[in-house]
């Protein structure tokens, strides 16, 4: 880029009463401009000295290499980083402008929702409680940056100007293009900027993997502000959830000490209870990814490892699974309170265990969590598709019947009944039915519009009462919905992902932190002030990867460069409110205070193993790189081949 200066001065004139004429002696006019000037009152000299002083400021401030200097953007600077500092707002220089700014209204192609986030943050408190200090601060750029020319040509929601019409009014070729199609010097400024998007989520990873490895290293979970770890599992479960997203980003140096200590240390003969679901969507599913994108046998060994010492879980009366197995006795037992399990979780294993009966060459996982499927498909309780959230484990029958949620405890269930139809090569039509039953569930009775915008979203139903509360967990939906659409299912499941991707976006951009609380509610009322409303209770967010998974779908099936803006947006605020100096990033209670946002101490293992790799994907221009006709992501975001015809 170029930039002109321009050179700006003040010219003074003082008449002369007399002749009307000046002498041209220098000595003349200095004597005449300083009598000129001490005539003057003082407030007159105090505002031409102001105004002199600060055009000086400003003509200094507006030179490129004295505003880089005082950044501290020089090269030589950049070169001093250490691999501890490769974070975004730490003595780096920033890795991209602001996110696009909107043109077009995304509200159902209507107006544009209120910003819902305040003032703009001119400085950045530092935490006012506790060890909260510790919660790294990206600035805000000033809002009034001046746009130059290539920057103006992106800041359209992926619209494009329109090169087709020659000034001159000539006609050729060029009038022959798809008028909705980028054109050259657009694609080159998106390439550039989505390398940048990658980047900055390359340097997310490496200062969340710090943490991890500094203090939480083959532990679970990391505790980025007491610098410590926590144990669910004990089984390394953070890094084992990485792995597949270490080597999409291309951290060679980060995967080959992980490996290692996978090699090693990583033992499943423990006397440890694990949740079925949890430990075969992270471990299992994580395993078999890594070994699908690796061709190492590793990685396919510790897989039927940990999946055979899993299997006691099935061993129930009516074969739906226990929620809990000790992996080193071989004994599975439901929760101490009740003999149920969720649906969502007797449901949301089958794409892992029966890609393991494919490697393997050995039945038994899939025949069991194929039985579970052929029960759920007969139960009775279903409402237009839709399934409660409890199943008894002893007589295989649906508990707690009434309540229907796409959230917490039934949502994985509707998403692996579109993969497990996708994952098999499109053959099993009893999945495919299901899923659409269902979709047609969720529109005849969960679908409404908020007031006073009209954001579309997914209520819950209890005992025939619609409640317009909405988990966060929910924002699968719209990618889901568009995975759909690419594999053939009807085009109107794809209109229905994008309003819905709207809801989950403004879930974030109406919060003051610019991050989506757990649960919102829509208000429905007429004269509403406000769409969202959010819970004392439900202001916490535990850095989720579900909107910027459906991002990343709706980016991929469309090309539209909003959905990547948007991630922008909520990468920069991931940043700014749950980046931990020392490493490693933090969940927050509160994303209604921008002041004191109240971190909870935890990274969760999914940040790294789903979030962070969603962020990724999105930004990629390499269609390529996890290929959606090739693989399936399970719902830990952990890829899964798409099996060949032939089988």
């Amino acid at each position: 880029m170029h930039s002109t200066s321009r050179q700006d001065y003040i010219s003074v004139n003082f008449a002369d009463k007399g002749s009307g004429k000046y002498n041209n002696s220098k000595q003349w006019r200095r004597q005449s401009c300083l009598r000129k000037w001490k005539q003057l009152s003082r407030l007159q000299r105090s505002l031409i000295l102001f105004t002199l002083v600060l055009l000086l400021i400003c003509g200094v401030l507006s030179y490129p290499a004295v505003t880089e200097h005082f950044k501290g953007l020089s090269a030589g600077d950049e070169e001093k980083d250490t691999e501890s500092n490769r974070v975004l707002g730490r003595g780096s220089p920033p890795l991209l402008p602001e996110p696009v700014k909107r043109v077009q209204p995304p509200l159902q192609e209507q107006k544009r929702l209120p910003n819902k986030r305040g003032p703009p943050i001119l400085q950045n408190r530092l935490q006012k409680k506790g060890n909260a200090s510790d919660v790294q601060v990206e600035n805000k750029a000033a809002d009034g940056r001046k746009e130059n020319e290539d920057e103006a040509l992106i800041r359209r929601h992926g619209a494009v100007i329109d090169t087709d019409h020659a000034s001159d009014g000539t006609k050729g070729e060029e009038h022959k293009k798809d008028p909705k199609a980028p054109t050259d010097q657009e694609l080159r400024l998106h390439t550039d900027l989505a390398a940048n998007c990658s980047e900055a989520v390359r340097e997310a990873f490496r200062h969340a993997w710090k943490g991890y490895k500094d203090f939480a290293w083959g532990h679970d979970e990391l505790r980025p502000i007491s610098k410590s770890y926590s144990e669910w599992f004990s089984l390394g479960l953070t890094l084992v959830d990485a792995l597949d997203t270490m080597w999409i980003l291309g951290l060679k140096e980060e995967f080959e000490e992980a490996k290692a200590w996978v090699a090693t240390e990583l033992s499943f003969n423990k006397n440890i209870d694990v949740n079925l679901f949890e430990s075969t969507i992270r471990i299992l599913g994580g395993l078999l990814g890594t070994y699908h994108l690796t061709g190492d046998a590793l990685f396919l060994d510790k897989a039927k490892d940990i999946g055979s010492r899993l299997m006691p879980a099935f061993n129930t009366p009516s074969k739906i699974p226990y929620s809990d197995v000790n992996i080193g006795k071989g004994i599975a037992h439901p929760p101490r309170w009740t003999s149920d399990s969720t649906v969502a979780e007797v449901t949301s294993i089958q794409l892992e265990f029966r890609e393991l009966s494919r490697v393997t060459q050995d039945p038994q996982y899939q025949a069991a969590v194929g039985e579970v499927m052929a029960q759920v498909h007969k139960l009775d309780g279903k409402l237009d598709g839709l399934v409660p959230m409890f199943i008894n484990t002893n007589n295989g029958q649906f508990t707690h019947q009434g309540i229907y949620t796409l959230g917490a405890r039934a949502d994985s269930y509707y998403e692996y009944l579109l993969k497990q139809w996708i994952q098999g090569g499109k053959k099993e039509n009893q999945f495919v039915e299901d899923y659409l039953q269902a979709i047609e569930g969720v529109k005849k009775n969960m679908l409404q519009k908020s007031s006073p915008n009209g954001l579309t979203f997914v209520g819950e139903l209890s005992h025939g009462q619609f409640s317009p509360k909405m988990d966060h967990l929910v924002c699968f939906l719209p990618g889901t919905l568009a995975l759909g659409a690419h594999n053939g299912l009807p085009a109107e499941h794809m209109d229905l992902a994008k309003q819905l991707m709207e809801t989950c976006y403004q879930m974030y951009a109406q919060m003051e932190t610019g991050l989506s609380p757990e649960i919102v509610h829509f208000n429905m009322h007429q004269g509403s002030n406000r769409d969202i409303e959010v819970k004392l209770a439900d202001r916490h967010n535990l850095l989720r990867p579900e909107t910027v998974e459906s991002l990343f779908y709706l980016y991929r099936f469309t090309k539209d460069q909003k959905y990547r803006d948007w991630g922008w947006e909520i990468l920069k605020n991931f940043n700014k409110y749950t980046k931990v100096s020392s490493g490693g990033y933090t969940s927050i209670n509160n994303v209604r205070d921008p002041d004191y946002p109240s971190p909870r101490d935890k990274m969760e293992s999914f940040f790294l193993g789903e979030t962070l790799k969603y962020f990724y994907l999105l930004f990629s221009d390499d269609p390529n790189l996890i290929n959606l006709d090739q693989y399936v992501f399970n719902t830990e975001a952990h890829p899964l081949p798409i099996w060949p015809a032939t089988e």
